[in-house]
């Protein structure tokens, strides 16, 4: 095995790393503001329009961690690699996709390259920097997201308006392509610290299966099916928390949480702020182009104001989160983000378009405060050998996070809307949706705010 140090420059993990992190988030807001189209062109309904996105973070979601502990065993830059693989695959079998059930599916699969992806990307990065320099080069991943969040509801928009939906999947195949030729041209090495440990199957099973309970649960409310579903999947959460405390070798170490709480604390704060903010994009998206009439690419522009925004000062509150305690910056970032999220409570068909920029501009300021600080702390609270277990952990809590963000608009579409298309007639049912969903996001980020506060410190000297 080479020595990861001398086999590779941090440069080279840096470009790699910067590659993957563009990819994934230019996909997910690209896609976001196809929906419409999508919708239109596959016939589906509102609530099945939401599976389009949440089969993608379902699927990532449930192997993350799994994937994260596989590569600390078996190397991080092999299960890294493979995923872009499977990643730059199933985009091109989603725009191939004849109805909208075929779409899900690579969806699905989609989520399975992209949770082998963000197991291990943030870890590889950690692996090579010094502590002293963490902040500052997740500051720059967290702003090549943002950049891949800008420019897809921008070139997303364009394609979507000018070639059809299909395009948007099409447009990523080269570039998942020329990440993947960066792998092996530039990134050398292999990175297994807990190469002497063992995997954990019942414990990934057990884990997977309680959240597809959870969120198909979610779609079928108010159903007696869908309540049976939805404590099933709780019970199943609950019962692997046990499991996971008394296995020999856990797929995920409860004792990270019980013993850490940075560790626990941060993670947390990352859960209810992506259960805050993800379904935002979506929601505003179909405003935008349904209820205010804007095209894809109009919409698409007007979007990209928000991780413009984040793009600009992720580095910043980086290197920020280096010299002072980072549950500060990311404490402020919340603040912000519960501004923004409280000003789109007021959402009508009269909504000014400026109002609306505003708030994009809040909520881009609240998250870019937020995200590569929080990310900082929850690192720096961990030792090397679970780097690939504390980069999952703190993926999974982001896309169980959207997830849950995304179940909470499915779960107040199918109670308003039903099986209903969002056609001029539902316009208003489809607004008192958005304005309840934008009202349960702003309290879940003033409760976010409390648990940013009452985590301990990472800069002991401070």
């Amino acid at each position: 095995m080479e020595n990861p140090s001398s086999a590779v420059s941090r440069s080279s993990a840096l470009l790699v790393s910067l590659a993957a992190s563009f990819v994934t988030p230019f996909m997910g807001s690209s896609v976001a503001i196809a929906l419409p189209s999508i919708a239109r062109d596959l016939g589906a309904n509102a609530t099945l329009l939401t599976w389009v996105g949440t089969s993608y973070l379902l699927a990532a979601a449930m192997c993350l961690v799994p994937f994260g502990r596989i590569a600390d065993v078996y190397g991080r830059k092999r299960v890294f690699t493979v995923g872009m693989i499977v990643y730059t695959l199933s985009s091109l079998l989603s725009a191939l996709a004849r109805t909208p059930m075929e779409l899900v599916l690579y969806r699905l699969i989609e989520g399975v390259g992209g949770a082998m992806i963000f197991g291990t990307g943030v870890a590889i990065l950690i692996s090579v920097y010094p502590p002293q320099e963490r902040g500052r080069v997740l500051g720059i991943n967290v702003a090549a997201v943002y950049a891949g969040l800008s420019l897809g509801p921008v070139i997303g928009g364009f394609l979507t308006h000018r070639f059809g939906w299909r395009s948007v999947f099409l447009s990523v195949v080269p570039l998942g392509t020329f990440a993947v030729v960066l792998i092996f041209l530039r990134l050398k090495g292999e990175w297994a610290e807990a190469k002497e440990e063992r995997l954990d199957p019942p414990g990934s099973l057990l884990y997977a299966l309680s959240l597809v309970a959870l969120m198909y649960g979610l779609s079928k409310l108010p159903s007696l099916a869908g309540a049976a579903l939805i404590l099933a999947g709780f019970a199943g959460l609950v019962g692997f928390v046990f499991y996971e405390m008394s296995a020999a070798s856990p797929m995920l170490d409860i004792r990270l949480f019980r013993e850490n709480v940075v560790f626990a604390l941060s993670n947390v704060a990352a859960f209810v702020n992506y259960s805050a903010t993800f379904a935002t994009g979506f929601l505003l998206s179909l405003f935008l182009q349904y209820v205010k009439g804007f095209d894809a690419q109009s919409a698409g522009t007007i979007m990209a104001m928000q991780p413009v925004v984040m793009a600009c000062l992720s580095p910043v509150a980086g290197r920020l989160s280096d010299r002072i305690e980072p549950r500060l910056v990311a404490t402020g970032g919340m603040v912000f983000t519960v501004l923004g999220l409280g000003s789109l409570v007021f959402l009508g068909a009269h909504t000014s378009l400026g109002f609306v920029l505003v708030s994009l501009v809040l909520l881009g300021f609240g998250f870019a405060f937020f995200s590569s600080p929080n990310t900082n702390a929850v690192m720096s609270s961990v030792d090397r050998r679970s780097y690939g277990i504390a980069s999952a952990t703190l993926g999974t809590m982001r896309l169980t996070g959207q997830m849950f963000s995304m179940g909470i608009v499915m779960l107040i579409f199918s109670l308003y809307l039903g099986p209903a298309k969002i056609t001029s007639e539902h316009y208003p049912l489809f607004l008192k949706s958005a304005r309840l969903a934008f009202g349960v996001f702003t309290g879940l980020c003033v409760a976010g705010v409390f648990a940013s506060l009452a985590r301990g410190r990472v800069h002991r000297s401070s």
